[in-house]
This record gives structure tokens, sequence and C-alpha cells, in this order.
């Protein structure tokens, strides 16, 4: 029977089919070792890798495998070569009598023995310990450096691969990559009992293999709240961008009780940026995902519940309460709400985009795909603030990056500074009156079709890279019937309800709406989803500062 400790420690593993001669290594392993590492107990070659699939899973380390030649139905020598498959960089010793020698000698080609040692070993102090310390140390000198406990086993240009590095990079989950193709990512599927059909395979810390996991059990699984502690609050704030995060962390700082709640990661469209040059307090810049977690940190540390993947779909008025809904059916209240759903990225309509998003067709700067431009040709459409930090920041890598845009400059959408970067940046092109018609590939992109939209000319260019900036449209249907947006989408509020000097027809309070109120009291808009609203980081963040204080003032008076 397999035993298997805590995975505190390096193991050791003994394997021997005689549970005396078994329980005797082990003794004498623990007696010399069992303070430093964890002695690992098989009595079969089965149990063994079983138990080497376990800890390869979990992220435990092996460096010294130790497996008796005679043993029935897989003998050492086929274990350790199959052990070899899990466990490449573990020290392989075979415990053999005088009689089998030869084959011990035979397996130093077989399977990479790195010694054979005769039975029995006594006294260890002679004939084992000596040999397992120079092995110990060899091992040492070796790579085995720990990797982070979340492992992502995919193809470079699967979607779903790539939906799930964003995730996780995103919620700041460390993790560490592997490609299915690559012989650790082949180890880690074996080890899960995969054949690499279906990706992405997410190993959680645990040691539990997750298939093509949704962000919902992703989440949970990798540490990440996903349910609320309570049923009702002062505050709820749905969406986790710089006008959520920052009025979770006012709302929590001044004593409400309040949860945020995002349906993918904190940050929005800000959280996604290279670098924010223009955020006062930051001279040198500092990247978008910095910022969250620094943001999240804060609203977490004054008390704030910051729930992921939990999508909002309905807001219901039961007389002072504010109820949420979810998608999965469940709910939260509230005495108020504020509505800080950002914005999300338009889709480009050109023809085969669709079919290749995820797989070099990305939306917003997917910073997990950077590293693999290195040396690449990229194109980026769009001519705003995001794109031409997505350019800056690829640039560093990148052959070439070449910005496609519709209008005639940048100086249209784009601020002052970074176009002078974009200017003396060498390898960064500007493609004005350009669009992009159709993109082209099997499996991922390999080329677009650009059209000029002044002679109607098209090119063809190879690319496998695209990056889309094309405007945002605000996530608000959900609210249809409930709370009044404009003609785009975008939620009216204050002085935006009152254009006439009346307040909506429906609102029944004597005052009119605060400044940030929308047409159901109590419930607050703050950040890009709000109409007419500045589309800057700051200005979001102040908003969600200044929708608490109003939130303060709601609640004094109801």
């Amino acid at each position: 029977m397999t035993q298997v400790a805590e995975p505190a420690r390096t193991v050791i593993m003994t394997v021997d089919d005689d549970p005396g001669v078994s329980r005797a290594v082990a003794r004498d392993l623990r007696r010399r070792y069992g303070q430093s590492y964890r002695i690992v107990r098989a009595e079969s070659g089965e149990s063994a890798l079983e138990a080497l699939r376990e800890l390869k899973l979990r992220g435990d380390l092996v460096a010294v495998i130790l497996a008796d030649y005679r043993m029935p139905r897989m003998n050492g020598i086929e274990f350790l070569e199959q052990a070899l498959d899990v466990y490449p960089g573990a020290r392989r010793v075979l415990l053999t009598a005088y009689a089998d020698t030869g084959a011990a000698i035979d397996a130093i080609n077989v399977v990479d023995l790195d010694h054979y040692l005769l039975k029995p070993w006594d006294p260890p102090e002679e004939k084992l310990y000596p040999v397992l310390d120079d092995l110990l140390q060899a091992w040492r000198r070796s790579d085995h450096r720990p990797v982070p406990s979340t492992k992502v086993v995919g193809h470079r240009w699967s979607a779903r691969s790539s939906e799930v590095r964003e995730f996780l990079a995103r919620n700041q989950v460390p993790y560490r990559w592997y490609s299915s193709d690559e012989p650790e990512g082949r180890r880690l599927l074996l080890a899960a009992g995969q054949d690499g059909q279906r990706l992405p395979l997410v190993v959680t810390p645990d040691g539990t293999p997750l298939v093509e996991p949704e962000a919902p059990e992703l989440a949970a699984r990798v540490g990440l709240a996903t349910t609320p502690a309570a049923d009702f609050y002062d505050l709820v704030v749905i969406g986790g961008g710089p006008a959520g995060l920052g009025a979770a962390v006012y709302g929590a700082s001044e004593g409400l009780r309040t949860v945020l709640v995002e349906r993918s990661a904190t940050g929005g469209q800000a959280g996604q940026s290279s670098r924010i040059e223009n955020y006062l307090g930051f001279p040198d810049g500092v990247s978008g995902a910095q910022l969250t977690e620094r943001a999240r940190r804060q609203a977490a540390k004054f008390g704030a519940e910051i729930l992921t993947t939990r999508e909002v779909t309905g807001l219901e008025v039961n007389g002072a309460a504010r109820t949420v809904r979810f998608s999965d059916g469940s709910a939260v209240a509230a005495h108020s709400v504020i509505l800080a759903t950002g914005v999300s990225y338009r889709q480009l309509a050109a023809e085969g985009c669709a079919d290749l998003t995820g797989c070099g067709v990305y939306y917003g700067s997917a910073l997990t795909e950077a590293p693999a431009c290195q040396g690449q040709d990229v194109y980026i459409v769009g001519g705003a603030n995001s794109a031409g930090q997505a350019a800056m920041y690829l640039s560093r890598g990148a052959k070439s990056v070449t910005l496609l845009l519709r209008g005639a400059s940048l100086s249209a959408s784009m601020s002052y500074y970074l176009i002078q970067q974009i200017e003396e940046a060498p390898n960064i092109h500007v493609r004005t009156g350009t669009v992009v018609e159709s993109a082209h590939g099997t499996d991922h992109l390999e080329q677009l079709t650009l059209r000029d939209t002044a002679t109607g000319e098209t090119e063809r260019v190879d690319a496998h890279w695209m990056f889309v900036f094309i405007g945002a449209a605000p996530l608000t249907d959900w609210l249809d019937g409930t709370v009044l947006r404009d003609e785009r989408g975008f939620i009216l509020a204050g002085p935006d309800l009152t254009a006439d000097g009346r307040p909506p027809g429906d609102w029944e309070l004597d005052r009119p709406p605060y400044h940030l109120e929308t047409n159901v009291p109590g419930v607050f808009v703050a950040g890009d989803a709000r109409a007419e609203s500045a589309k800057r980081v700051a200005s979001a963040v102040g908003e969600g500062a200044m929708a608490v204080m109003l939130v303060h003032r709601y609640l004094e008076q109801s």
C-alpha cells in the first residue's frame, strides 16, 4: 500500500513487493533522511506510479527512487522506465540480489540508472547512506526548483487555453504554462490520465486535474471567492474596474458592509493596460495589473468582500432593499447599489475574425500572449490610448508593430504623450485610413486582408498576431426596464435625468436625484458605464469615491 505524507518536503520513494523488506528500507531511510525528506513507501510498481502521478499533479519534488528488481507484474526496471516519464530528474536506484547484477548493469543503458545496490545493504552507514548522499547532492545541483502550484497545460493556438491563462493572470493567480507538445506538458497529461485531445488541463494547488474548466469552477478551485458570505449588505458594487474598486475601498473603509461582484477579473479594461503613465502619483507609470492588485488588496484590507465569476442578470426594488440577481438564480440584497459595470471591447466585424478569436486575434492587451510575440510582426487595430499603450509594450520585443487606424491621424483619440512615444519608436508604424477586411487561417491567424478606405485597394499581409481596440460598449442590457439608459446603453444619472428641470416620471422622492444617482433611488453609477463619463482611470476612481459619499447621504435620509 502506498504511503504519502504531507506535501512539505522533497520525496525519496522506495518500492518493494516484500512488506518486510519495504518496511526495512523505509526505516533506514527515515533514520538518516527523515528530518529533511518525506519517505514514500510503495509495495508494487503500479501503486508507486499512481503515487508519483499524484505527487506530480500536486507539484511535489521527487529526488530519489529506489526500486527492487524482482517484483511481480512489473519488475524494477520496467517501473523505473515508466517513472522516468513522470519524474525525469529523479535519481534512480535498483535494489538487486547478486544473481541479478547482469540485469542491473543492462538497466544502466535502458533506464539511465544512476546506481544499483546489492541486497542486503547492511550496514546502511557503509552501503546505503554514502550512495544516497552522493545522489542527493547531485540532485540538488540540478534544476529541481519548485514551480507555482497551479499548472496549465494547453496549446499555443487554443482559444480556451488563452482564456484560462488570461483569467488566471488578471486575477493574480500564480501559474506555470506548459505546452501540450513539450515533454513536461506531456508528463502532466499522462499523470492526469489525459491524451491531450481536450485542452486546457489545469492542475490546481491540491493536485486536482480540471479538463476544460469553466471560469466559476476554476475560480473556486484556485482560491478565489465566488459566494457571498451574507445575504444582506449596506452596499453592493457591481463591477471590479477602477470605479468599482474605488467604491469598494471607500465604502469598506468608511464602515459600510461592502461586497464587490465581478463577472471575470478585477481591473476592467484598465487592468489589461500594459502601462498607464498619466495617472496621478505614478510619474514613471504603472501597469494596469499592478494598480488593480494594489486596489484589490486595499479593499480587502478594509473588509470588502470581492466575488469573481458572478454574472449579474437583474436588479429589483423590494421596498427599502435593492436585490441583485445572479445568472445561477441566487441573489444578494443591500440598502444601496453602485453600478460600475464598465464597458467591453467591441468585436471586429471583419470576415474570419470570430473564428480566430483567441487563436491570433485578441481583444484588449492580452498581455499573457506578449512573450510569444518576440521577434514577430504584430498588428494593432485602433487609435485610442489603450491601442497606443499596447503598441509601446509589444514593441519592446516584437520585430515590428503596425497600428491600423481608420481615421486620418492619432491626434483625434490618443493622448499627446503616447503619440510622441510612438513617433520615436523605430519599429512602430502607423497606417492611417486602413481597415481590416478579413482574417485568414486554419487553426490560427496566418494572414490579413487590409483595405484602404480612400481608394478601396486591398492588400494581403502575413500576420500571426492581431490585437483589437476599436471602442467599447456598456454592459447594461440586464438593466433594461429598471434603470434608464441613453440610446447607446450608457446609464443616465443626476443632471442627465433632469434635463428639463423635472425628475423622471417614476421618481417618488421629494428631492431630485443626486449627482450619480439613477432613476432608482439608492442605485448609483460610476465610471465608464455612465453617460458622458470621461473614460479615464482617474475620473473613474473619483466617481467611485463620490458615489460612496452619496450612498452615505442616501442612507442618512432613508
